[in-house]
């Protein structure tokens, strides 16, 4: 089963990886083109707000209640009950979803005084962003309906399509920057309906796949069907706990707007730096675990259960560790030589590394938050992760108006960060204590080999690479090869001490959790 496992984790981190190197790429010719002054400001804004929703209703609370259930369907009912649940599911969330979308273009400038009511002040950066988000509130409804069908094809074992569709926002994106803009009186408009484009490609180019599986939704409403029933009891709880992570960047957002230009875009920048470890890993792995743990709880198999759970939180310990410290010890390099080009200057790259740094201090927590809620929603518990995550909400709000005056943007950033351990911390706990999660031999050995290849690494970084201000002089193709050089040398160097130190390759599956 690990090797089934480790394998479509694998997939899903290479097309998730494939969608976030186009990322990278929409993001430097968004930096280049409009830098980090009010344009950006607005678009980011107008982005994110859709992009916060679909999240809160697309990979959050929906996908989290809707996959368990469809498992269960696939397991102990027929394949016509399975395509009627998907059927009744997708005309409810359909109807529900359009008239959320009338209401957001039509309560835009609302919404914009709601999530960054700095702009108030600023009426010309208020009225774009106003236009921005009419044109890109209908991405929800579109993105949101491809999370269904994403839903459908990863229950069903077909990981690598939906984990590839997010390639064509970043497609859209860049030819509508590159080759919109310049004809557009207001240039960065070209952005707001690059997001719109996509939200209807995404969905469309999904369709085939389900066809293919016969499995194509066939719109109907009966909000008495059984599983949609359960699907909405279960989404409801679960939309808050699941975006507890997005409510507080949208909390981050809101106070950023209130300080000086540029700083929505230092955090929009250094959230993407963050975002490519957790997308390729931590939400892969999260991804491909949920219908498994959603399949055995079904059949009884609590020891598997836990055990697999055991095995995700083992992966998601060595992989985000060292992927945090590298970004840490790595942002002005990073920033530099993916984004210091055109209208992006070294000081953006110098207060963009602040966040990051602050960004990748939480890494572990933010994918530790990813796995160990699979282990609430696959048992569709969603009383519990709501609860947490109204403590983790407060936390993240406290502790942003503590740090916010000291530290500016970056105090936004590490709030969101520690508050991301708190969550994880409490969703671990209540595992243990309901005693649906074991830990399994073998973790104090694992985690010395982990801090001894991690010090080593930091080591080599923190006292070879060269100071921030040198990268700044040097031309993108030094940049990048230096950046190729340091990343590599960091990862075998942390690879090559966990060998010494003792770790294989075998002792990382399910079948040998003692190590």
């Amino acid at each position: 089963m690990s090797k089934r496992l480790l394998k479509s984790t694998f997939t899903v981190s290479v097309m998730t990886m494939i969608s976030r190197i186009f990322g990278l790429v929409r993001d430097i010719v968004i930096a280049l083109l409009f830098g980090a002054g009010a344009g950006a400001d607005a678009f980011f804004v107008a982005f994110k707000i859709p992009n916060y929703l679909r999240r809160l209703f697309a990979e959050g609370g929906f996908s989290q209640a809707f996959v368990p259930v469809l498992s269960e369907f696939k397991s102990q009912q027929t394949r016509e009950d399975v395509q009627q649940l998907i059927d009744y599911v997708t005309g409810t969330l359909g109807i529900v979803l359009f008239i959320i979308s009338i209401v957001g273009v039509v309560a835009a400038p609302v919404l914009i005084m709601i999530f960054a009511p700095g702009f108030i002040e600023e009426e010309e950066k208020y009225n774009l962003a106003v236009s921005m988000l009419r044109i890109t509130f209908p991405y929800l409804m579109f993105i949101s309906l491809t999370a269904l069908a994403g839903g459908i094809l990863n229950t069903y074992g077909r990981f690598a399509i939906p984990a590839f569709t997010p390639v064509l926002l970043n497609i859209s994106l860049i030819i509508c920057a590159i080759w919109l803009a310049p004809v557009l009186e207001q240039p960065v408009m070209a952005l707001a309906w690059g997001v719109f484009i996509a939200g209807v490609v995404q969905l469309l180019f999904q369709l085939p796949f389900l066809l293919r599986l016969r499995l194509l939704p066939r719109p109907m409403v009966n909000r008495n069907h059984e599983g949609v029933k359960r699907i909405m009891y279960l989404m409801i709880p679960t939309l808050f706990a699941v975006s507890v992570s997005q409510i507080n960047l949208m909390v981050d957002l809101m106070i950023a707007s209130f300080l000086q230009t540029g700083s929505i875009s230092w955090l929009y920048y250094s959230d993407r730096l963050m975002e490519f470890p957790l997308g390729v890993f931590g939400i892969a792995l999260a991804t491909v675990i949920l219908p498994d743990l959603s399949r055995q709880y079904a059949e009884g198999s609590l020891d598997k259960f836990s055990s697999m759970l055991d095995w995700a939180l083992r992966w998601t310990i060595l992989v985000s560790v060292p992927a945090g410290l590298g970004l840490i010890l790595l942002a002005g390099p990073m920033l530099s030589t993916i984004f210091q080009y055109g209208e992006f200057t070294s000081r953006d790259v110098e207060m963009a590394s602040k966040s990051v740094v602050c960004y990748a201090i939480g890494l572990s927590g933010f994918i530790l938050i990813k796995v160990l809620a699979s282990g609430y929603f696959s048992r569709q518990d969603t009383r519990t992760p709501v609860k947490i995550g109204v403590v983790a909400m407060f936390s993240n709000i406290i502790l942003c108006l503590l740090l916010v005056i000291p530290l500016a943007h970056a105090g936004l950033a590490l709030a969101t960060s520690l508050a991301s351990f708190i969550n994880a911390g409490l969703l671990y706990l209540f595992l243990r204590r309901k005693k649906v999660y074991q830990v399994q031999k073998g973790w104090g050995i694992f985690l010395f080999r982990i801090l001894l290849a991690c010090i080593t690494m930091s080591m080599l970084l923190f006292f070879l690479v060269p100071d921030v201000e040198e990268w700044l002089q040097w031309n993108a193709y030094s940049r990048a090869l230096e950046l190729c050089l340091w990343i590599a040398l960091g990862g075998v160097t942390y690879c090559s001490v966990l060998w010494i130190s003792g770790l294989r390759a075998h002792h990382m599956t399910l079948e040998n959790q003692s190590i």
